[in-house]
């Protein structure tokens, strides 16, 4: 298992291919669908954003409420494609990678190779777990979104599997030819 950092991923995403483990440490920011769409909006009437798309790492979840003594509530990942719309334009305005769960569509995809980017899965179903590497949270915008506003975390030792890597590797397309499955 490879241990990185948020600072190190442009650099070294062109090292990393699909399948690698990896710990990720460092700031991340919290997005979904509901916040896509105002940042996207913010983007057209060219107003500032919440953070730097640029060099940053999205993480597609939506935290459950802080439970007294707990930086964060439960926070796993939610379903990727539904920001599919979005994630083309913020990867190509410097966006280093996304978290998730789930596939990408073509767009995506080659965005990703295109931008030297990376997509990691975190695991599904395991959000009480995956709070305990999240050391500090902090809503930054859209707080009337609620579980939905973007929050800045910061991670260590989040453990991630590279799904989607810049050179075209793709557990999902992989498994599938590996395993027979349509």
């Amino acid at each position: 298992m490879k241990k990185i950092s948020v600072d190190q991923l442009k650099t070294l995403s062109p090292e990393l291919c699909a399948g690698d483990k990896v710990l990720l440490s460092g700031t991340v920011f919290t997005s979904r669908d509901a916040a896509h769409k105002r940042i996207a909006e913010l983007i057209e009437k060219g107003e500032p954003l919440p953070y730097d798309l640029n060099g940053a790492v999205i993480y597609y979840a939506g935290p459950t409420g802080t439970k007294e003594g707990m930086v964060i509530g439960s926070c796993g990942p939610t379903t990727s494609g539904r920001m599919d719309k979005w994630a083309p334009d913020f990867l190509d305005r410097g966006l280093a990678a996304m978290i998730g769960k789930g596939e990408r569509n073509q767009a995506v995809i080659d965005a990703i190779e295109r931008n030297k980017a990376v997509y990691f899965c975190a695991v599904g179903g395991a959000g009480a777990l995956a709070c305990k590497c999240i050391k500090s949270c902090e809503v930054i915008a859209f707080e009337d979104l609620g579980c939905e506003s973007v929050k800045k975390l910061y991670i260590e030792d989040f453990p991630l599997t590279v799904t989607i890597d810049c050179h075209g590797g793709n557990i999902f397309t992989e498994g599938r030819k590996k395993y027979c499955i349509l």
